[in-house]
């Protein structure tokens, strides 16, 4: 079996260092022509290196380096196929969420309402006010969700109010300025 030699050419070089002339062999390196990156186009688009990774192949042997159990440890629920664990899981100890009293009481049927004060009518110059117009106006976000009038402020002008729910206060503040206050049923 013959072995080959390369040869590369050493070149010397002067180099002043503190006044002294000092040789420094380099080797000799072929200059190489910088290619132009090309044109990006829909035709020769590429993923970014490191952006794909290779799925883990589990179970092949110990040669793979994961063999055996399969980067799972060893034993018990967590090595096991199908394994769930609901959130707050505490590994069977009683969990912390059902250690704490429970406390007063929401209702499902709870209405929520956007709410306009009366002293926000006084600025609409119509006949009747309804949801539409409040939402138009800006005073109310949705015009589907109920709409209830508090009696904050006054109006003077006689106007038709539509309205979801009125406090007692708001619904007289409308009758004594000559108004009907009008509930709508949902």
């Amino acid at each position: 079996m013959k072995e080959k030699k390369t040869a590369v050419k050493k070149t010397t070089v002067k180099v002043k260092a503190n006044k002294e002339t000092q040789a420094v062999k380099t080797p000799k390196v072929k200059e190489s022509v910088t290619a132009q990156p090309a044109k990006v186009s829909l035709f020769n688009l590429k993923s970014p290196y490191g952006s794909r990774k290779k799925r883990k192949l589990l179970g092949r042997g110990s040669g793979s380096g994961h063999g055996k159990t399969s980067t799972r440890g060893s034993k018990g629920q967590t090595s096991r196929a199908g394994r769930h664990f609901y959130l707050g899981f505490e590994g069977g100890q009683s969990p912390l969420i059902r250690k704490m009293p429970k406390r007063g009481f929401v209702s499902n049927f709870r209405k929520v309402y956007q709410i306009v004060n009366l002293g926000d009518l006084e600025r609409i110059n119509e006949a009747t006010i309804t949801p539409l117009i409040l939402k138009k106006s800006g005073l109310i976000r949705d015009d589907s969700a109920p709409v209830k009038i508090l009696g904050n402020g006054s109006i003077k002008k006689a106007a038709t109010v539509q309205a979801h729910a009125f406090s007692k206060s708001a619904s007289e503040g409308i009758v004594n300025a000559g108004g009907k206050a009008e509930i709508i049923n949902v």
